[in-house]
């Protein structure tokens, strides 16, 4: 056993949509050496963990708990006598019927340190989602929260149905929607209004978000019928009548729609959220990772980065390769300067924005992002090139359309590889467990290797689905894998693809 003790923060996930997640939240997943979730935090939260850190599913649905809870205190605390970070996601608050305060208080019996991070309730971040403001001025000014779901070795239930019934302003249920009719009568017994307004939300705030409405007296039957199960947020006031006017996030365009987003896991996050803004429920698969340049690659490359000042041209066709070849220069250098007076060529944009972190600006850029036309532009447009030394920065086993056209050129071009590209082994996500089991409307290939990588994880793409490509080569791979291109981006960089794919929703 470690001397030292570690720690646990029990962090509130928020209601789904990953820009709910608290800065503080984010800062415990990254440092988290142990990641222990539940079933109602968004798994995309794991993509932020680093790398070897442990994660142990603890979710737990109606009558399906992966891990008592029993057992998941003594996780917790065994963890942190380790001398382990431990960071506890819980979906929602971890103190709004949560258990969180239960687990701190096993915690505090053990002698292991503990932090709360608050996060943003499902009892007021899926009503905002649906339209619904749970407290207004010209409705009500109190706001009552209770379960539907009480701890089953209960004798009898704790629940004061009729001061549920007479509280005034509105009122939030969290989970209970399997037991609906039964809470529902209960308050009607007790003299609720049958024509109290009544919404049900689920999966709120996600790409599953759904929303139906009714009365305290016709919302059970209105859920059977459109088989409406958990999870899902119940509200009770007329507060649910705002919703006709301000109902905005289901208005989105690609509401209802299921798109995979096939990346690398560091890259995918932009796209994701690109497409969550127009509505779409984002599976986000990373299919590829990237790996620093290893053996004689790797020792080529560290060599010709200490020689970057005497080229004349750098020649980067990926946003990864700007990233791996500062991540050396900054090894071996302390100055910007040192890279010298070479001019710089990008692919495209995403390569020209990834360099302007770095504050460096592009000398040369292809109107059409593709590598033949950027070693096209070279010999159009910067004139005689002969014996003139360039630098080629790039991935194991990229096309050597660039060297080939080139050295035609007579220019004089090392190639540095920077990193390899792998495939993703792991389902961080879950995603590719639930498009075996879901399936999707639209999946998007960002590049050649993310279609291998996609089909060597033993993957279909089933009829019906429709298939968004970034550009001619991505194309070309699924084209060769025997599946065609619904529609390729007019402008082969991420906005372009995400304005194909917007266009397939829309139908």
């Amino acid at each position: 056993m470690s001397k030292k003790t570690g720690i646990c923060y029990l962090v509130g996930a928020g209601p789904g949509d990953p820009g709910l997640m608290t800065l503080r939240g984010k800062e415990c997943i990254e440092i988290a050496d142990v990641i222990v979730y539940d079933y109602l935090s968004n798994a995309e939260f794991l993509l932020w963990a680093k790398p070897g850190a442990e994660k142990i599913y603890a979710g737990k649905k109606s009558k399906d708990h992966a891990i008592p809870q029993g057992g998941i205190n003594q996780l917790l605390i065994d963890r942190a006598k380790e001398g382990k970070i431990v960071t506890r996601l819980k979906g929602g608050d971890p103190l709004i019927f949560g258990r969180g305060g239960e687990e701190a208080e096993e915690l505090r019996e053990a002698g292991i340190p503990f932090e709360f991070i608050p996060g943003i309730s499902s009892s007021i971040g899926g009503p905002a989602y649906a339209g619904i403001p749970v407290t207004h001025r010209d409705h009500c000014s109190q706001l009552t929260i209770f379960t539907g779901h009480e701890d089953p070795t209960k004798e009898e239930s704790s629940m004061d149905y009729a001061q549920i019934a007479k509280a005034p302003g509105t009122k939030v249920m969290l989970m209970g929607v399997e037991r609906l009719p039964i809470i529902t009568a209960a308050i009607l017994k007790e003299g609720g209004d049958p024509k109290l307004p009544v919404a049900l939300i689920r999966w709120a705030t996600t790409g599953r978000h759904r929303t139906i409405v009714g009365t305290l007296a016709t919302i059970a039957a209105i859920a059977e019928k459109e088989n409406f199960q958990a999870p899902a947020v119940a509200v009770f006031g007329t507060v649910v009548n705002l919703r006709k006017k301000l109902s905005w996030f289901e208005d989105r365009p690609l509401r209802g729609k299921r798109v995979v987003v096939t990346r690398t896991r560091n890259q995918a996050s932009d796209l994701s959220r690109r497409l969550r803004d127009l509505g779409a429920d984002v599976l986000e698969m990373p299919t590829i990772r990237t790996e620093t340049s290893q053996g004689d690659d790797a020792r080529e490359f560290a060599r010709m980065v200490v020689d970057v000042n005497t080229y004349e041209w750098l020649i980067f066709t990926s946003p990864n390769a700007v990233e791996y070849f500062f991540e050396a220069f900054y090894k071996i250098r302390s100055d910007a300067r040192e890279i010298g007076g070479a001019r710089i060529a990008a692919v495209g944009p995403g390569t020209a924005a990834k360099l302007k972190e770095y504050h460096l600006g592009v000398d040369l850029m292809p109107k059409k992002h593709v590598a033949e036309a950027l070693a096209q532009a070279f010999v159009d447009e910067v004139g005689s090139i002969e014996n003139t030394m360039m630098l080629w920065v790039r991935a194991k086993g990229a096309r050597d359309v660039i060297s080939q056209t080139l050295g035609k050129a007579g220019v004089i071009l090392d190639e540095a590889i920077a990193y390899q590209t792998v495939p993703e082994t792991e389902d961080p996500t879950g995603a590719v467990k639930r498009f075996k089991e879901e399936g999707a409307d639209i999946i998007t290939f960002t590049s050649a290797s993310t279609v291998e990588c996609f089909l060597d994880l033993g993957l279909s793409i089933p009829d019906g689905c429709q298939i968004a490509s970034i550009g001619p080569v991505t194309s070309e791979a699924v084209e060769e894998n025997g599946y065609t291109v619904d529609l390729e981006a007019k402008e082969h960089d991420i906005p372009g693809l995400v304005a194909a794919v917007l266009k397939l929703g829309k139908g």
